[in-house]
């Protein structure tokens, strides 16, 4: 477990789920609160357009924040973590949507939570991160994942054969809806509902699940995370999502590289939270006597 911590809680980044305008009484009530313990609360632009405010640009956020905030869902911590990647910012989930497997702390927590954040009684957590691309005969498209990429194909009518190489070696063709290629963080999203296994987050590996095989021999392979994925399809032109939020048409005879990225993402959590426990809430696993 990582002993990093941050080297001061001065200022922090605002992100706001976006389509709420509605948020704006909880975030001035979050704001407050960051306030009243003397962190200064800097917020986004478009999030600050969307609830009646000024704000800034999200570059200049990035740079003048200590950590960054997601208020909202999953997905808009997913958003936040990508976009912000390369400023190597923390990132601290507030969960304002529904589930909530990534935003750790909720609403009813965040009083304590900024005085446990004051007296470095919190942790950083280094999640892996997908760097990958698609070579095109133009070039390449770069992208970075934090849950998963999965390429799918373009019509519920067609089914695609997807050619999947370990290291340059060939060792499987995939036939059938798709494929997902997930993080150990992303294991709890697409990957579980397509019969992928659970893997502890801080864990450096890859989880590639097929989606709605052909075969009933294509099984879930979870595999360390410095091999080099590279997946093709000949004839079929397929869609790559990114973490189900971005999407790229690939033409057939393209190729999608993956690699685990070098430096993961950084979230700021409880030092309280227990993995265990957060599943056993969230999926309802069973009953203590």
């Amino acid at each position: 477990m990582s002993e990093e911590k941050l080297l001061q809680v001065k200022v922090a980044g605002f992100v706001i789920k976006p389509n709420a305008p509605n948020i704006r009484p909880l975030y001035d009530e979050i704001k407050a609160t960051f306030e009243r313990y003397g962190i200064k609360v800097l917020l986004v632009q478009h999030s600050a357009e969307m609830i009646g405010y000024e704000g800034m640009s999200f570059n200049e956020m990035c740079e003048a924040s200590d950590f960054l905030v997601s208020l909202g869902g999953d997905g808009t911590l997913l958003s936040l973590v990508r976009k912000s990647y390369d400023s190597h910012k923390p990132v601290l989930g507030i969960n304002a949507g529904t589930l909530g497997f990534l935003a750790d702390v909720t609403l009813d927590e965040i009083d304590k939570f900024v005085q446990n954040l004051i007296l470095g009684n919190y942790r950083i957590d280094d999640r892996m991160m997908i760097e990958g691309y698609i070579q095109t005969s133009n070039g390449q498209k770069n992208f970075y994942a934090f849950n998963d990429v999965v390429i799918t194909r373009p019509s519920i009518s067609h089914m695609v054969k997807i050619d999947a190489s370990i290291d340059g070696i060939w060792f499987n063709t995939y036939r059938g809806d798709g494929l997902i290629i997930s993080t150990p963080t992303g294991a709890t999203a697409y990957n579980l509902a397509a019969g992928g296994p659970l893997v502890y987050p801080l864990t450096k590996a890859f989880i590639m699940t097929p989606i709605a095989a052909h075969s009933l021999t294509q099984r879930p392979l979870v595999l360390p995370s410095h091999f080099s994925i590279h997946l093709s399809s000949l004839k079929d032109r397929v869609i790559v999502m990114i973490d189900g939020q971005d999407d790229y048409e690939m033409m057939a005879g393209e190729v999608l590289v993956i690699n685990g990225a070098l430096v993961g993402a950084k979230l700021l959590q409880k030092k309280e939270r227990n993995y265990f426990s957060v599943l056993r809430e969230k999926l309802s696993w069973g009953d203590k006597e």
